[in-house]
């Protein structure tokens, strides 16, 4: 962990005196150390997969909920560095719009869980 703060610390460093002179760089800097934080990171959710996949052995047939939830986790983190970085840039614009399709794709995952959700529901209701 600490050397993922120090990436972003001394990234953060270098790009406030280059983004009065040469804006572009700073931006080029700061997403780069972003997606060196995120490689480093990715060592890390290795070992977190294979844990949750031998959760998923466990459940059998319901394994299909880790799957959507290993969707939901990737939408949701690709959706809020995608965000972070426009609005870092500047377009917060653009950085609102990825975050409401991040949300509309959370939403179009988590249908079947839902729908299970009430199929299950409507087996305790009496019909009629």
């Amino acid at each position: 962990m600490e050397k993922i703060v120090m990436i972003g610390i001394m990234a953060v460093l270098l790009a406030i005196p280059l983004k009065k002179d040469k804006p572009e760089f700073s931006m080029l800097l700061i997403i780069t150390s972003c997606l060196l934080i995120s490689m480093l990171a990715l060592g890390r959710i290795k070992e977190l997969v294979s844990y949750l996949r031998t959760l998923q052995q466990y459940l059998g047939s319901a394994g299909i909920y880790m799957k959507i939830l290993f969707k939901m986790i990737g939408i949701t983190y690709m959706a809020e560095l995608g965000a972070n970085l426009c609005r870092d840039a500047g377009y917060s614009a653009v950085a609102s719009q990825i975050e409401f399709c991040g949300k509309l794709m959370l939403l179009a995952v988590s249908l079947p869980v839902l729908a299970s959700l009430f199929e299950i529901m409507l087996q305790f209701v009496p019909a009629g």
